[in-house]
């Protein structure tokens, strides 16, 4: 065994995180908390966590539940592709492998929304299988303890580090080696304000040495932040406001949300025409910015009172109850919008 993987192993017996509750060998339960917490805090996982186990205990129920609940328990949640294919996952396991996670990581890494780290996590701690990950906390803790320069997020630097990756594997305690370099990475080899006094690897880390460490690992090449913006009908009645479900795929994907306006409609005549509602008000609301990975958008609201709630019999398009928020599957920025319109009382109640 090497050096590096003996003394993760043993910082993690003893300072390691033990009492995260999908610390377990199901499959299940180690699969699900490896998506969600894919680009997402440990701490804003564990309710999204404890909900989904509540409604999905296990992977048949996941898998014949629609997708419409599956998104609306991960609403708030974000990277809504995670969710559509955590759903699409689970049914895959069912037809294809009889309900059973296969331990090989390159089948499991063929599943949609599997990749080889995740895979590789899924396979360790579910099965001990001796495979190496390489998620970002990982990656910035060998970019720091080797000293490895260049963006992990280009090819021939991610192939480096998991020829690294894999050359550190143990033979044995695989689970506890890839708990240790998540822990190391989450709470210690930390992006920002690194506890180098505490780490194990100080005695051999080159970025410590070498006075790097916040250099390393080397930061994405900056790219100019792309603006978008679109106008958003909150369309009112009787307690309730109208949903459409976005397409399956694009921005808030198979999610419910509020139509979107065309640029330079008329609103009151786009709704009537468009859904063929009586239109009583119109009332521009305050614009306001969400910040997606790539992109940055304004929303520009505005709250249409109409007579009731007739028509619109279309597929994807419904009315759903104000006070009833929480049963929807709506994206965050309009989650947002519609509870400050409860709040402020900006429509007529029964």
């Amino acid at each position: 065994m090497s050096t590096f993987a003996k003394t993760l192993i043993a910082w993690q017996r003893e300072h390691g995180r033990h009492d995260l509750p999908w610390q377990t060998n199901d499959a299940y339960r180690v699969w699900l908390s490896e998506i969600m917490l894919q680009q997402t805090q440990v701490d804003t996982v564990i309710p999204y966590y404890a909900r989904f186990l509540a409604r999905f205990p296990d992977l048949p129920s996941l898998a014949a539940a629609p997708v419409e609940d599956v998104l609306t328990l991960w609403s708030g949640l974000g990277y809504y592709a995670r969710a559509r294919n955590l759903h699409k996952c689970a049914q895959t396991l069912m037809t294809r492998h009889g309900g059973v996670f296969p331990a090989d990581p390159a089948l499991l890494a063929e599943l949609p929304g599997i990749g080889r780290s995740t895979a590789a996590a899924i396979s360790a701690f579910a099965y001990g299988t001796r495979a190496a990950i390489l998620d970002g906390n990982v990656k910035r803790v060998l970019a720091r303890a080797f000293g490895i320069e260049g963006f992990p997020g280009t090819k021939p630097i991610e192939n480096r580090l998991w020829e690294l990756a894999d050359s550190l594997l143990p033979a044995t305690n695989v689970d506890v080696y890839t708990q240790a370099q998540m822990d190391l990475g989450a709470t210690v080899c930390t992006r920002g304000r690194p506890a180098c006094a505490r780490c194990p690897l100080a005695d051999v880390c080159v970025a410590l040495r070498d006075g790097r460490v916040a250099e390393l690992p080397t930061r994405r090449p900056k790219k100019e932040t792309r603006e978008r913006s679109g106008r958003f009908a909150a369309i009112l009645a009787d307690g309730a406001v109208l949903l459409e479900r976005r397409p399956p795929s694009g921005i808030w994907g198979g999610l419910l949300s509020l139509p979107e306006l065309p640029e330079d409609a008329d609103t009151a005549d786009w709704v009537a025409s468009r859904y063929g509602l009586d239109v009583h008000k119109v009332t521009p609301l305050a614009s306001f910015r969400h910040v997606f990975t790539h992109f940055t958008l304004t929303l520009e609201p505005e709250s249409v009172e109409v007579g009731a709630t007739t028509g619109c019999a279309e597929p994807g398009i419904l009315w759903h109850r104000l006070d009833q928020l929480d049963a929807a599957a709506l994206p965050a920025p309009i989650r947002k919008l519609l509870e400050q319109l409860v709040r402020r009382d900006l429509f007529s109640e029964p």
